[in-house]
């Protein structure tokens, strides 16, 4: 089973030509504190568990605070027949690139 991954700098390129979604894995309150503008949060648990749906119509990508736990869930989904790929280095490296993170109200956030 290969995992697809990919940089924050490509991954901030396909969220913002409307190419990808960006599936934000973490737990809530690391969500609340800071994340990628437009993402969509989808905790690992959800996933593992199945009840999370990935959304339709675009490529989802996905990402967590430093790559290890959104590689679980391409993993995961990568069992189930879902190819997604994930962003190496997470947010931790999204920040560090200068990307925006915001927190729950949209102002700047924080990398829990």
């Amino acid at each position: 089973m290969s995992i697809s991954r990919i940089t924050a700098t490509e991954a901030h390129l396909l969220v913002g030509d409307g190419t990808a979604v960006l599936v934000d894995v973490r737990e809530p309150d690391e969500f609340a504190a800071g994340h990628a503008p437009g993402a969509l949060h989808l905790p690992l648990s959800r996933l593992a568990d199945g009840t999370a749906v990935l959304p339709a119509g675009r490529e989802a990508v996905l990402i967590c605070r430093s790559g290890n736990r959104s590689r679980q869930a391409a993993g995961l989904l990568a069992a189930r027949g879902v190819t997604v790929p994930d962003v190496i280095g997470g947010l931790l490296d999204w920040a560090a690139r200068g990307l925006p993170v915001v927190d729950a109200r949209g102002a700047a956030g924080t990398v829990v």
